[in-house]
This record gives structure tokens, sequence and C-alpha cells, in this order.
């Protein structure tokens, strides 16, 4: 039996606007959004604090709605793919349940879907070892360093199998070399899955190591400003060397001047900021 081919982009999101009704009148976070991501592919939203990267995350996430415009995961609304687990999210804070072990945190996503024991079992050990936790099934939150907790995080998003990951600023609150570390497994994680992943961050050298595609948004109210291509290779293929490369700071730079309006306006496709 052959394997399923996904031919329907991961994420449409068309014409989005999104406005916040405050004390002091409307807010206009997003305004006149147009996104796709196809399966598989690694994106990273950036932009300065206040510009719609977090909102926006959270409209493809089901947990907000556009005050215009639609959201689409693999063709479906956002609202049936937040109910059929068409993506795992993660945030900056790992969001563990103190009273569980590693093992019974990425095990709570299948518990609430009815899988039985023996399925959640297997899916849980084979979770702990793609996240390289092998010997720490049984430990608890407060013994983990940040970096593996935010290891469970990611396994706990991921345990359903989705073809989505959603990342708001994962690694933020780590130390420079343990979000390294994390970036590096981050994609090894996403070449043995093949999910696509969208993902958040204030950091340059990050969104540029990690992506295919770096959408750089404006300051509030949001919009693309510009979408960079990123000339680095498969991201699969991706190792800390690259972070030496003369390639790497080239894209460094290309996404620094897109952020300061030095790039013009691309498609949300991204083929014009070679």
């Amino acid at each position: 039996m052959t394997e399923s081919v996904i031919t329907t982009d991961a994420v449409t999101v068309t014409a989005v606007d999104k406005v916040f009704e405050a004390a002091a009148g409307q807010v206009v976070a997003l305004s006149g959004i147009d996104l796709t991501v196809e399966p598989g592919e690694f994106v990273s939203l950036i932009g300065p604090s206040g510009c719609g990267k977090s909102t926006l995350l959270r409209l493809i996430a089901d947990l907000d709605t556009p005050s215009s415009g639609s959201v689409e995961v693999f063709g479906t609304s956002a609202h049936q793919a937040r109910v059929d687990q068409k993506y795992g999210i993660a945030f900056q804070q790992a969001g563990l349940l103190p009273w569980r072990s590693v093992a019974a945190n990425i095990a709570l996503p299948l518990e609430l879907h009815g899988s039985s024991s023996v399925e959640t079992r297997e899916r849980v050990a084979e979770l702990i070892a793609l996240v390289g936790l092998d010997d720490f099934g049984d430990r608890y939150p407060d013994e983990l360093s940040g970096g593996m907790q935010q290891r469970v995080a990611i396994a706990r998003a991921l345990a359903k199998k989705p073809e989505l990951l959603l990342m708001d600023e994962p690694f933020g609150a780590l130390d420079e070399m343990t979000r390294e570390y994390m970036q590096t497994e981050l994609l090894r994680i996403s070449a043995e899955t093949g999910a696509a992943v969208v993902f958040v961050t204030h950091s340059i050298p990050e969104a540029v190591y990690l992506s295919d595609r770096v959408v750089v948004m404006s300051p509030r109210p949001g919009r693309i400003a510009a979408v960079v291509p990123m000339a680095l290779g498969s991201t699969a293929s991706r190792a800390d060397d690259l972070r030496e490369d003369g390639a790497f700071f080239e894209m460094i730079t290309a996404v620094r001047e897109a952020l300061h309006g030095g790039a013009p306006a691309s498609s949300a496709r991204g083929v014009e900021n070679r």
C-alpha cells in the first residue's frame, strides 16, 4: 500500500484582519495578512514586539478568531483542524503538569483522545526516544533542566502525529548554548516527523538557522513586509557548523534589512527576496 502524499497547503491565511476592542478604542493587530505554508515546510515569523506574530499563530491554532478573512489548515477551517488534532502546539513555557512524570505528560493528549493503554505506551516510548530522553521517562518536571522540559513539551505536541507544529518562542527562556542545541534537535525532529512548522521568534539567527522561509512582519498594525527564502539548502541537512558559514551571515543580513525596511515586500510564498 503506497503512502498518501499531502498536496493541500498546511496553512492558508487569506486577507486576515484582527481587531481587538480596548478601553481606549480599537486596536488593529493584523491587517491584510495573506500567507501559505506548504506541507513539511519550516516558516518563521519575526518582527518587532507587538507586531502580531503571536496573534497570527493563535489564529492558525484556533485560539482566537479573525475579525475578517479566513484561516485554513490542510484545507479545513482552523476550528476543524483543532478538533481533528491536525496540529500540535508548544509555547515559551513548557506548561508541564508537575504531578505527572515525563511519560505521563507526553501521554496526556493520547489519554484525552481515548487511545488504548497499549497504543499510548508504545507512542510515548517512541516520543521519549525521539527527543532523546530515554532515561528520564519516570522523572518529574522539577527534576529536569529548561531544555529538557521543552523537549517534553515538543514530544507532547507530537503525540497525535500532527501534520503541523505551531511554536511560540519555545526557546526564548533558554541559555544560548541550550538554545542552539534545541534548534538543531528541532530540525532533526521536524525532518523525522515530516511536520510543517510555524515558528515565532525575536531572534534573527534563530529564524535563519531553522527556516525554509522567514516571514518579516511590520510594526502594528502587523502586515507581512517581506518573505525571505533561506538560501541555505535543506533544513534536514543543517548542522552547527552552518552558523560559521558565510551564506548564514548573508541570510541574517537579508532578514535584518527586511526588518528595517531595506527589502521590498514579496509574495506570501516568498520568491522575490533572494
